[in-house]
């Protein structure tokens, strides 16, 4: 099973390293999203986490070349500001600075001639809104429907230019025209009224186009927080009965939506699309003579709980990372203790140090093997599919971790822990010379770092740096304290039940990886998300209500139930 878990080691890291896209042009995306990540948990006070983006953004800044020298200047330059910020506000003022200072400097490498490209967007826009105009003269409601649905289309393919010119006139254009799905889906839609939401669109559809700032940015301090609020005060008045109160509340939640769509766009664009599709529906069922109670709160609800998917980010602490390799190191030590044992029983104590030699010279290549990763995983050819691989390469990890626990568990008895060192010192008698031995040491060292380097693979980019060097600080010094402890009083210390707890221990984290990372793929669109009602969300132990999540950690308990069943029976 050992040799199983060196070769997938061996084997990941090199499907990492040749099966990458190579992406030529230079791209700015992945440096928005972090500033994204760092509005929201700035927004959510949560500093450590901002700072973790901040740090991320830094290290992708650093690979950018540019020759527009002053615009660059400028990005470094907010970047400090934000990195030192002293408050929460002058953070989301830097952040927010930062955001505009890439932008310019995008603007300036891909010169564009925002004249024209409006002009462009009215002439695209200019057959569309005839159509609408068109179909509100015609009274058909059916119609109408199906006149704003094409220009819902037409507006999401061509929305670009007016998000990236003015973010106040995109919000209010997208105000305007939830408000105008919710007329005409009223249970008695009102023409006039539609007409009049309209002439408002479409007057700010013209002033944009002829280049004017008629729209007053929302202020205010929105947050996904915020958003979860207005739901929540909506159900509770929904639950009281008071509907038109809770249209109401969906509405002030219509409102501040631009101003924080973006958070949710950038990680479940599946939701993004759904909540501007159906709250103002819900609106509209929300005034009905006959509101159907029980279907307007589970949507409410299902959009809460996928909100909060986002808003709680999954991360790791510093005994997760200080567990895996305790456990990879002790097993390595402990090998390298049995051949010690072995020189000293048979009066070669002298050939110690080639065993060193051996552990030294593979931690040294798990050191390079780790740069390497660490290179690739980093590597700007991968940031658009980084959540992608942060995902697989996590059930990956929680693959063989399961496979490690499951060893852990049959060496958990004074009986099996002892024919497995006898094994390891006998495979080096057989050997016959002290250059076996020492390749056994290397050989050792160099695969529980291998099987390491994919653990960390599926954990490190969903942790802060200081947390995950800590981690493996913690553990190293808790291994020193062993190897001086072990190599003083071998034989004397039940070692077996050492790896009872670390049996459990595994198990837990195997847990926590399954459930971060097919919440990761979710996020990515790349698995379903089915939500299950009332069940909370609890990050800390990787717990996301959803059926594809629970499955696959339903799937983790049943084998290790089987492994626990399987051991009794060998004891009979």
């Amino acid at each position: 099973m050992k040799h199983f878990l060196m070769r997938c080691s061996i084997i990941a890291c090199l499907f990492l390293a040749l099966a990458l896209p190579v992406q030529a042009a230079q791209s700015y995306s992945h440096l928005y999203i972090a500033i994204s990540d760092a509005l929201i948990n700035t927004k959510q006070d949560k500093e450590a986490e901002a700072k973790k983006a901040l740090e991320q953004f830094a290290t992708d800044w650093a690979k950018i070349t540019s020759e527009q020298k002053e615009a660059k200047a400028k990005v470094d330059e907010i970047l400090v500001q934000a990195t030192e910020a002293a408050s929460k506000e002058e953070r989301l003022e830097a952040l927010s600075a930062l955001s505009n200072a890439l932008r310019a400097l995008e603007k300036l490498e891909n010169p564009v001639d925002e004249a024209a490209q409006r002009a462009e967007f009215g002439q695209k826009f200019k057959p569309i809104m005839v159509d609408f105009e068109k179909a509100l003269a015609g009274g058909n409601i059916e119609a109408i429907d199906q006149a704003y649905k094409d220009f819902n289309n037409k507006w999401n393919k061509h929305e670009r230019p007016v998000r990236e010119q003015s973010i106040a006139m995109y919000g209010q254009i997208e105000t305007q025209m939830a408000f105008l799905r919710i007329s005409i889906s009223a249970e008695e839609p009102d023409i006039a009224l539609m007409q009049a939401q309209f002439a408002d669109l479409q007057q700010t559809i013209e002033d944009f186009v002829a280049g004017k700032e008629t729209a007053e940015a929302i202020e205010g301090d929105y947050s996904l927080a915020t958003l979860l609020a207005y739901i929540n005060e909506a159900m509770d008045l929904i639950d009281a009965g008071d509907y038109k109160k809770a249209s109401d509340k969906i509405r002030d939640f219509i409102k501040i939506w631009p101003s924080v769509e973006i958070e949710i766009s950038t990680r479940n664009g599946s939701l993004y699309t759904k909540i501007e599709s159906d709250m103002p529906i819900i609106v509209s069922d929300l005034l009905k003579s006959s509101v159907d109670q029980e279907a307007i709160t589970k949507k409410l609800a299902n959009f809460r709980t996928e909100i909060e998917l986002i808003q709680d980010d999954p991360d790791y602490t510093i005994w997760d990372a200080a567990l895996i390799l305790l456990r990879e190191g002790l097993e390595a030590l402990l090998i390298i203790l049995a051949l010690v044992s072995f020189l000293d029983k048979s009066g070669q104590s002298r050939m110690r140090k080639w065993i060193y030699v051996g552990a030294f010279v593979g931690v040294l290549l798990s050191a390079v093997a780790a740069v390497l990763m660490s290179t690739i995983l980093n590597s700007a050819t991968i940031d658009t599919n980084r959540e992608l691989m942060e995902g697989y390469v996590g059930l990956l990890a929680a693959a063989m971790m399961i496979g490690v626990g499951i060893w852990l568990h049959s060496k958990s008895s004074v009986a099996s822990w002892n024919r497995y060192i006898s094994k390891q010192m006998g495979n080096a008698i057989s050997s016959g010379s002290i250059f076996a031995m020492a390749m056994i040491s290397f050989l050792s060292v160099f695969r529980e770092g291998a099987e390491t380097l994919v653990f960390y693979a599926g954990i490190a980019p969903k942790m802060e740096t200081s947390q995950f060097i800590l981690g493996i600080g913690v553990a190293l010094l808790i291994l020193a304290v062993l190897a001086i402890v072990l190599f003083k009083a071998s034989g004397k210390i039940p070692i077996h039940k050492f790896f009872a707890v670390a049996t459990v221990f595994i198990y837990a984290l195997a847990f926590k990886i399954i459930g971060v990372s097919l919440h990761t793929l979710q996020l990515t669109d790349n698995l379903s998300t089915t939500i299950v009602d009332g069940l909370p969300v609890i990050s800390w132990i990787g717990f996301y209500p959803t059926v594809e999540t629970m499955i696959g950690q339903a799937i983790l308990l049943v084998l290790v139930a089987a492994t626990m069943l399987y051991k009794k029976k060998q004891k009979r």
